[in-house]
């Protein structure tokens, strides 16, 4: 099994996921303010959407380099 091959798979595997998904979700820790000894700080929780034509294209070209990626001349 070549590289292309295994890049092609990994590909095919997480266009899938990303297509079961659909979101993912990420805390970001922001710093608002000190005040002497006290530090203010908020989490906030983002959600990031991603979109199907990527998820789509993402397996397309993983399964192109799984079909093409065998072939040796």
């Amino acid at each position: 099994m070549n590289a292309s091959r295994i890049i092609g798979i990994v590909l095919l595997v997480a266009g899938a996921i990303a297509l079961a998904m659909g979101t993912f979700s990420y805390t970001k820790e922001t710093h608002k303010g000190q005040l002497g000894p006290i530090e203010l700080s908020v989490d906030e929780k983002r959600d990031v959407a991603i979109p199907t034509w990527a998820a789509v294209a993402v397996i397309v070209v993983g399964g192109a380099l799984v079909a093409v990626g065998g072939k040796r001349r």
